[in-house]
């Protein structure tokens, strides 16, 4: 099969999210339809969602999602982590789209090669959109509900390195100016500490984000002053909004896994922010 044709199939629908499209298309309104409209005063040009199965972080991910509601967006970048491969580069899919239950996104090719040649360092290929990576792919439910028609470019970050991440936040900024975009960091925060350890890692990158401070959270992220498993797609998220004009940050809210499961051992910190051009 030809790249033209190649479609990444669902690999996590009936585990982080349901797998038919009736039942994930009633979750995804219900959490939407829960989640509280914030006045934001502001065209939203970044956000970082978390990424865990939608039981734990569903509702965290929808308060950042329903500030978008059919929202005059043109172009969706969605950058996620790799959990399954290690690779060096920043990987867009080579492929034709990426299929859920709710439908195929088709992606953008023609800006996917664009931001391939801003830098040797952001490549076309399956690296990291391959095996049960769940990063990118619980992402696009939601951006399938909340927008009736988008293009699409979905990126994987090999290496999380301050070369890699300014290449990438250059390269979007470049290739989105003049254009209504949205650019999606898909992210969760610390992982299995206890509920007091867990909220003082993770207090550092509300403070961070909240500061709009990406050179800190990512000097902080390198020191072991909290920890985010897609810390350089947040870092990058916030430089490009910075580049494409956002001046301002939001978290939206804070939770932890202890929240849902009533199980404070051992918790995954999940948070959802904005980054808005007022």
């Amino acid at each position: 099969m030809s790249n033209n044709q190649k479609v990444r199939p669902p690999a996590v629908a009936g585990m982080f999210y349901p797998e038919k499209k009736i039942a994930l298309d009633q979750e995804v309104a219900k959490v939407l339809e829960e989640s509280r409209e914030i006045d934001l005063q502001g065209e939203i040009i970044g956000m970082v969602v978390p990424h865990a199965g939608y039981m734990f972080s569903g509702g965290v991910a929808a308060r950042a999602y329903r500030q978008i509601f059919k929202s005059k967006i043109d172009i969706v970048v969605v950058i996620a982590p790799s959990h399954c491969e290690y690779f060096t580069e920043i990987s867009i899919y080579n492929g034709y789209g990426y299929s859920t239950p709710l439908g195929t996104l088709p992606v953008d090719k023609d800006l996917a090669q664009e931001l391939a040649e801003q830098s040797p360092q952001i490549v076309l290929s399956e690296k990291g959109h391959r095996f049960e990576e769940h990063a990118l792919e619980v992402q696009l439910p939601f951006l399938q509900k909340v927008f009736d028609n988008f293009r699409f470019v979905p990126i994987v970050m090999g290496e999380h390195s301050h070369d890699n991440i300014q290449s990438l936040a250059d390269g979007l900024a470049q290739v989105l100016k003049d254009k209504k975009a949205l650019i999606v960091a898909s992210s969760d925060l610390s992982h299995f500490y206890d509920d007091e350890k867990a909220n003082s890692l993770d207090k550092v990158v509300v403070n961070d984000i909240e500061n709009f401070d990406e050179e800190k959270l990512f000097q902080d992220i390198q020191n072991g002053e909290c920890e985010m498993c897609g810390g350089g797609p947040a870092v990058a998220t916030m430089k490009a909004s910075k580049l494409l004009g956002a001046n301002k940050s939001q978290v939206l809210l804070y939770r932890n896994s202890g929240d849902i499961t009533g199980d404070r051992s051992e918790v995954v910190g999940y948070l959802s922010a904005i980054f808005l051009k007022q």
